[in-house]
């Protein structure tokens, strides 16, 4: 089994290796299995023991991603051996406590957990923790993995802690820290916390994660750009007429309203999860697959975008539906969590330009909401019409799309002669469809390919300070005048499409959808 790219970047798999019809189903161990070598090569040139430490163990992401991402990643022999976890919160809690939330057989894993209880900006906790991770078998010259999995009001106060008190101080040891989103309410905000994080640690040392990075059809983007020769010609303006960034949730903020009105809908997903694939859909190529020239075409590509129009804008909230059932059809407002009157959009419709020779006046077209018609993340390349038709405009322009989730494809829409005598065209598609051509094969988790990243020292798929400071460039001035203004947006209903509005806006920049097409799930064999 061979990892395509560098040899610590995770989850490129070999294609040929993979599940065909005849052959035997790939374990998530085999998937994996070249990246514990690598993890192994990583350690022979520094320590041989690692302790990852998990600040806020006791809260929502601790509990729902990171030990459940630990527990595989360690149950598929998977992490060094001599790897230790600890736990610190505030709560008072034991290991027995966290243990009781999961119902597998946990004995081994658990054997290297303990878990401390202290305050975020108290200087004993920290010395405290620092003496316990020293005391773990050969801990005090350990690689030490700080996961910051707390809100970002307390990032200064344990940052400061750590770099004081709890980083590794022997030269075999290394330290690094990954931080959670959101980086920031805005531009000046985000820049202070980089400041911070700058003056505590070095760049290299800083793992900003934002999860969508890790998806499987995300990291598929750069190889389906730069592996093929099909795509390289047309993937430009002159080729492509709109692309289209699509991220869609059928469900309200179930009883997260109070975060989520503090950020709202283009904090939460927008100016980080669909502007990292649009770079990926945008940048040139880069050098070679190592993080900083992948990371450094990102950064131009942003650097190319101008902050939003007014213009390039519809805002959202939904409202019940009247003919709905149960508390899950309820209204925004309607969420006891709420604040009355709140003006913090759930749906959101920006246009973005790339200002470079390749992209020069194609529209980049981010869509993103909640309590929607159906769930589906995914990137659009729509094509320009076929200059000179003979068809009597019965062909639609063809489409690329890659779905990121559910059900990860790619799939090209097109045009082909309908079955049968007629002589007409119709639309059709080839069809990449991965439970269909990888049977059986399990993907792995995005947390798990990212912490596994951390491991190896591989910042590929983790954002670079320069890169958040050009994203928020990009949307604090929106995000500024929607707060200083108030703006209300436009209701829409749950369950639908969203606001009308956003339909015209897109039609308005270039994007055309005629509702002929049928998507004919593929026959699995």
């Amino acid at each position: 089994m061979t990892v395509g790219m560098s040899a610590c970047c995770v989850g490129h798999v070999d294609i040929e290796r993979c599940e065909l019809p005849h052959s035997e189903p790939l374990t998530r161990s085999e998937v994996f299995g070249q990246l514990r070598r690598d993890l192994y090569e990583e350690q022979s040139r520094h320590s041989n023991t690692h302790i990852f430490i998990i600040l806020g163990a006791s809260g929502d992401l601790a509990k729902k991603k990171i030990y459940p991402t630990l527990w595989w990643l360690f149950r598929d022999g998977l992490l060094p051996d001599d790897t230790y976890f600890v736990g610190f919160a505030r709560s008072k809690l034991t290991v027995e406590d966290i243990k009781t939330a999961y119902s597998e057989c946990l004995s081994a894993f658990f054997s290297k957990n303990s878990y401390l209880s202290g305050m975020y900006d108290d200087d004993s906790s920290f010395t405290q923790l620092d003496a316990h991770l020293s005391s773990l078998p050969r801990g005090a010259d350990a690689n030490r993995l700080f996961y910051l999995a707390l809100p970002p009001t307390v990032y200064q106060h344990v940052s400061t802690n750590i770099n004081t008190h709890c980083m590794s101080r022997r030269s075999v040891g290394w330290s690094r820290v990954i931080v959670e989103k959101p980086f920031g309410r805005d531009l000046q905000s985000s820049e202070e916390l980089s400041a911070h994080l700058s003056s505590m640690f070095t760049e290299d040392q800083i793992y900003r994660i934002d999860h969508y990075l890790g998806k499987e059809m995300v990291q598929n983007l750069m190889v389906l750009r730069f592996g093929n020769r099909i795509f390289g010609p047309i993937w430009n303006r002159n080729s492509v007429a709109c692309v289209v960034l699509t991220f869609k949730e059928p469900f309200g903020t179930q009883g997260r309203g109070g975060y989520f009105d503090d950020f709202g809908i283009i904090r939460d997903v927008m100016q980080n999860h669909l502007l990292q694939m649009l770079c990926l859909v945008a940048m040139e190529k880069p050098a070679s697959t190592s993080p900083d020239d992948v990371r450094d075409e990102k950064v131009k590509v942003l650097k190319c975008i101008a902050p939003i129009a007014g213009s390039d804008v519809v805002l959202g909230q939904y409202v019940g539906d009247a003919k709905g059932e149960g508390h899950s059809k309820l209204g925004y407002l309607d969420d006891p969590t709420i604040p009355e009157g709140s003006c913090t959009p759930t749906f959101a419709t920006v246009v973005l330009y790339v200002q470079n020779e390749r992209w020069d006046g194609v529209p980049f077209i981010l869509r993103c909401g909640k309590a929607l018609n159906e769930q589906k993340a995914e990137v659009r390349l729509q094509f320009t019409d076929v200059p000179g038709d003979i068809f009597g405009e019965r062909c639609q322009r063809n489409e690329l799309v890659v779905r990121v989730q559910p059900d990860e494809a790619i799939y090209l829409k097109m045009m082909t002669k309908r079955p049968g005598v007629y002589f007409s065209p119709e639309e059709t598609e080839l069809d990449l469809t991965y439970r269909s051509r990888y049977k059986n094969m399990k993907l792995p988790d995005a947390y798990e390919r990212l912490i596994l990243d951390v491991f190896c020292g591989n910042q590929m798929h983790f954002v670079r300070s320069d890169e958040l400071r050009e994203a928020w460039r990009i949307f604090t001035p929106l995000l500024h005048r929607m707060e200083g203004e108030k703006t209300r947006p436009i209701p829409y209903t749950y369950g639908s499409r969203g606001p009308n509005e956003a339909d015209d806006l897109v039609k308005r920049v270039g994007f055309r959808y005629k509702g002929t097409y049928k998507w004919v799930k593929p026959h699995r064999t």
